[in-house]
């Protein structure tokens, strides 16, 4: 709006400049004497200034015509192509401001006013390598998904052009959720083009949601060796896809094979708690004690976890509770505040029926961080320990609002796992899940389970005094006998662990 007031405004100043100075030099006195043979004509100054004007416009036409004139005599002379390159310019000039009109309207979201243009810039220019890929982006903008697979296809005739014409069809094919036929395309644009960074990701991406494993290994060996990937990123996928190719391989029960993948992915990413398992299991099946006790214990103090811990039990399974206690105080020596490594000694302290130590290896954890599992673990030791059924209860009530604690999250959608994957079965990023506690988004009624342990404390008053239960109340009751049940059933497993 401001832009065309400020031309209306020029366009009235230029007509007003105009007219008055019309006006002053018709009034003006003087003029211009002309002698042309003999004969002498006197040009006021109003006149003198259309005589120069036509000057002008004449000196202009006869430099045009000039130039006609200059073609026409090379033609003359045995040039056929004088005339049509003197015409050609002037095309060749109406041709590339169409194309730059529609690479503008490109950029303006107008897809088929681009089109158009484009169209105009073609038969202008007769160049299709720079009209057809401005044809395609625009019939995609505009929903004419057919007239521009067509016109990516004409890209692939020109050696020039081929790369653009693949990764074209390639977006339409993942667009379309044809992904086979995008798996092959992103590997001919990877070919022709092996440093783009947006085909290496999108090929990595379908090779690891076809579990390609071998191929995604490659491609990721491109990626670091053209600069586009941080060696220690690098490291860790390339360990994440030598432990998915180890899965695949126990899958076929090829365990020789299934045991060097795993060591690897744990010598390339010690960290990765999957690989640190298998490559566990692997030497205990060796028979190298020593080397599985080594690598568990530098994954334990990268990222204490209960796979681990399982691990580790996995090496001596006959041992006694006792010389378990022992054994495991040296796995967890450097993580002794972590709350993994509290719950783990806890837990072994109950198998041992030592729950006084249980409840100072668990150190308050019920206060000061508590998740199901940590409850669970103190509802066990009151239990060990003679106290009431009400305490018992209450802390198994609680559990049923308290958090899960950490489980595998993916980083990028949030998505809960109960096993870790390499991709994200939910939004299939690839390397995404890690071992965190998920946020907390689900809110409690005051109806709910945290009304349990206030419920069950009114109960046992009225069970002292000798009243008759109600029915709901009994079958609160009930509810909460059964999760007695489950944690004795899970702290006998942990013991046969």
């Amino acid at each position: 709006m401001l832009w065309s007031m400020i031309k209306i405004i020029v366009f009235v100043a230029i007509v007003a400049g105009l007219t008055f100075g019309s006006i002053y030099l018709l009034e003006s006195e003087g003029g211009v004497m002309v002698t042309v043979a003999g004969v002498e004509y006197s040009l006021g100054p109003f006149h003198t200034a259309l005589a120069l004007i036509a000057l002008v416009a004449a000196v202009w036409l006869g430099i045009k015509l000039l130039g006609l004139l200059v073609a026409v005599l090379k033609f003359l002379n045995g040039d056929e192509t004088a005339i049509s390159r003197y015409f050609d310019r002037n095309r060749e000039k109406r041709g590339y401001q169409a194309l730059s009109d529609s690479m503008m309207a490109l950029a303006s979201g107008e897809g088929r006013t681009a089109m158009e243009k484009a169209r105009k810039a073609e038969k202008m220019l007769q160049q299709p390598q720079l009209t057809n890929l401005i044809v395609a982006q625009a019939a995609e903008m505009s929903g004419d998904t057919k007239k521009a697979e067509e016109t990516y296809k004409k890209l692939l005739t020109d050696e020039g052009t081929r790369f653009v014409g693949v990764r074209g069809l390639m977006k339409q094919k993942l667009d379309a959720g044809k992904t086979d036929v995008a798996l092959k395309l992103a590997e001919t644009a990877f070919a022709l083009k092996p440093r783009h960074e947006e085909v290496q990701d999108t090929l990595l991406r379908l090779q690891t949601e076809t579990k390609d494993w071998k191929g995604a290994r490659g491609t990721l060996n491109a990626k670091l060796r053209h600069g586009a990937l941080p060696r220690d990123v690098h490291r860790r996928r390339d360990a994440v896809l030598a432990l998915s190719e180890a899965k695949d391989v126990l899958d076929e029960n090829a365990s020789i094979e299934t045991r060097e993948q795993a060591i690897e992915a744990n010598r390339l990413s010690p960290d990765l708690i999957p690989a640190a398992v298998m490559a566990s299991q692997g030497y205990v099946e060796k028979g190298k004690a020593r080397n599985a006790t080594r690598l568990l214990k530098k994954a334990w103090d990268a990222q204490p976890h209960p796979d681990l811990a399982a691990a580790f039990a996995e090496i001596a399974p006959d041992e006694t509770p006792e010389a378990r206690i022992k054994r495991f105080k040296g796995l967890v020596k450097n993580t002794a505040t972590h709350s993994e490594s509290k719950m783990l000694m806890a837990e072994l302290f109950i198998a041992a029926e030592d729950f006084p130590e249980a409840r100072r290896a668990l150190g308050g954890l019920e206060e000061s961080d508590p998740t199901q599992r940590a409850l669970t673990i103190m509802a066990a030791i009151e239990r060990g320990e003679g106290s009431s059924d009400a305490v018992v209860k209450g802390y198994l009530a609680k559990a049923l609002s308290a958090p899960r604690g950490p489980q595998w999250v993916c980083d990028n959608c949030h998505a809960i796992h109960a096993d870790w994957a390499p991709t994200c079965d939910n939004c299939h990023s690839f390397d995404t899940l890690a071992w965190v506690a998920p946020p907390e988004t689900e809110t409690q009624s005051v109806t709910g389970a945290a009304m349990l342990p206030l419920i069950i404390g009114a109960l046992e008053d009225n069970s002292d005094e000798g009243d008759e239960m109600p029915e709901d109340a009994e079958v609160v009751e009930a509810d909460v006998v059964t999760l007695v049940e489950d944690s004795d059933d899970a702290s006998n497993t942990r013991k046969s662990a």
